[in-house]
């Protein structure tokens, strides 16, 4: 047997780790495979948390000086990177100064965006530490972080250390051990960590969100979200370390890993709804999984050794419970073949949302009108979705104002229908008019530890597990999620000089062109 197939064996014949002591000597506190602290607390597993350094102070709500622009690196430019240096060009106030991938072709290839929209060409890094460098530099605002998912956390850290603002693809951490240090490294820099969960800014999601937050479904107290997607025609097209590396690092990574891997899309936008560690906090979860059938059987057909202990089930639920009484439930789920679900639902106690496998309201006639909606229906009630008409009435009263004022654009430029646009927009948005980021660091953490937390429930007959409290005792002193926005004057002034900024590089852009073309000549 070769080399490669030994290592791939072993890993999928590994049993479930083994749970060892802190001391080797006592069973009081014992230590994951990740190597977090846990102990058993009256049933319940609880994690150790560390606690605040000295001088070093939260960054809820952080607001920094206003940015005229906003000058960028970007590092990952695989499968979702090209996009984003793409989309970031129709966005005035943005330079975009470096680009970096492991492999230098993937860098040089999306020099064509900033071509194409008349820009001046970015600095190239490559390599397997291309980044570093690229972190280093002064004239760098924005590191934007769109590799494999192990080397989110690692690039975010090096950034923050150089005092570098952060945007990280999802899942941005996937460990609870990430996810403080993340959590440390802005509080001491008192710098941005954004987690790029474009999902939160889906029509569907932002609209409802609204609508939750003026009260049309009443309290909301349960919530589901969850990411369904068959990956089949996909995992052979994964980014690939080698001739010898026959799964790709996302498949390879569910073989190693339990636990809900992927689960920023289904609960980033109900933990807006919810208003997560703005006034209520994630507190206990428990996990489960189905056996492992359709993934064990990948690894067997790519590598022609039989696995038979892959680790991540074919379907993870989560069941989480807040502070304040209410359910939210995740769901994983990217071996088996079904529809596209990336299910967003909502139940409150004077109504219903709900997103696939049906769109649609249930609301009851009072309370349509409750929310200001004329209905014309005389036996309305929250027993079925509402008709078309009713619902566009609903939808029409409570668009979201990002959506009626990036929607149309967001349509032209596209990524996932134009969701990905509006999150890139919005962050531009806050840092140059000196706003608080739609998401923080402790929403990255909160959203992100469901992959250690619920491995460590599965891995003991699925017991509940404590959640920590990532924003370290201030989760009650916002009270309500909200999107931060200039004064219309203020706005207009920083998108004039943004405007201003980026024709100015395109003239420059221009000038250098003009410059090559007499040397050539």
């Amino acid at each position: 047997m070769n080399t490669i197939k030994s290592i791939i064996l072993s890993a999928c014949m590994a049993v479930n780790p083994i749970v060892i002591s802190a001391s080797g000597q006592t069973a009081d506190k014992n230590i994951n495979e990740y190597g977090t602290e846990w102990q058993w607390n009256e049933g319940t597993i609880e994690v150790e948390s560390p606690q605040r350094a000295p001088g070093q102070k939260s960054v809820l709500g952080l607001a920094l000086p206003a940015m005229e622009s906003v000058r960028v690196g970007f590092v990952g430019l695989g499968m979702r990177g090209p996009g984003a240096v793409e989309r970031f060009t129709h966005i005035p106030g943005v330079e975009i100064k470096a680009l970096c991938d492991y492999e230098q072709t993937r860098a040089e290839d999306c020099q064509k965006y900033l071509e194409k929209a008349s820009l001046p060409k970015a600095d190239i890094y490559y390599g397997e530490n291309g980044y570093e460098e690229l972190c280093k530099r002064p004239d760098i605002d924005l590191v934007y972080i769109a590799p494999d998912w192990l080397h989110h956390a690692p690039i975010a850290k090096c950034a923050l250390r150089n005092g570098k603002n952060v945007a990280i693809e999802v899942p941005s951490a996937m460990t609870l051990n990430d996810c403080w240090e993340l959590i440390d490294l802005s509080e001491k820099h008192q710098k941005h960590c954004m987690i790029l969960e474009n999902c939160c800014y889906d029509w569907f999601e932002m609209n409802t969100l609204n609508m939750a937050q003026q009260g049309v479904f009443g309290e909301v107290i349960r919530a589901q979200g969850a990411y369904i997607h068959d990956l089949s025609p996909f995992w052979k097209h994964y980014w690939k370390n080698g001739e010898n590396d026959k799964l790709g690092w996302r498949l390879d990574y569910n073989m190693r890993h339990r636990g809900d891997v992927y689960p920023t899309h289904g609960l980033g936008p109900v933990a807006q709804a919810l208003n997560i560690h703005r006034g209520d906090r994630m507190k206990t979860l428990v996990a489960m999984d189905t056996k492992s059938v359709n993934g064990a059987a990948l690894v067997t057909e790519l590598t022609d050794s039989v696995c038979s202990n892959f680790r991540n089930g074919d379907h993870t639920t989560t069941l989480i419970r807040t502070e304040n009484g209410k359910v939210i439930e995740i769901q994983h789920n990217v071996m088996t073949p079904q529809p596209y679900n990336r299910l967003y639902q909502l139940t409150g106690t004077k109504g219903f949302a709900n997103k696939y496998p049906i769109e649609g309201y249930a609301l009851g006639k009072q309370q349509l009108a409750d929310a200001g909606v004329k209905v014309d229906i005389e036996d309305l009630s929250a027993h079925s979705f509402l008709s078309g008409k009713e619902k566009e009435a609903l939808i029409e009263k409570y668009r979201h104002p990002i959506l009626i004022k990036y929607g149309k654009m967001a349509k032209e430029v596209g990524g996932h229908g134009g969701m990905d646009f509006i999150m890139d927009a919005r962050m531009i948005y806050c840092l140059q008019n000196g706003l608080p980021l739609d998401m923080d660091v402790y929403d990255l953490a909160e959203w992100c530890c469901l992959a250690e937390l619920g491995s460590l429930s599965m891995d003991h007959n699925s017991a509940p597990v404590a959640i920590p409290d990532f924003t370290r005792g201030d989760w009650n002193k916002t009270k309500g999620y909200s999107h931060a926005f200039a004064s219309p004057e203020q706005e207009e002034a920083s998108m004039k000089k943004a405007i201003a900024f980026t024709e100015s590089l395109k003239a420059k852009a221009l000038k250098n062109k003009g410059k090559k073309s007499k040397s050539k000549k």
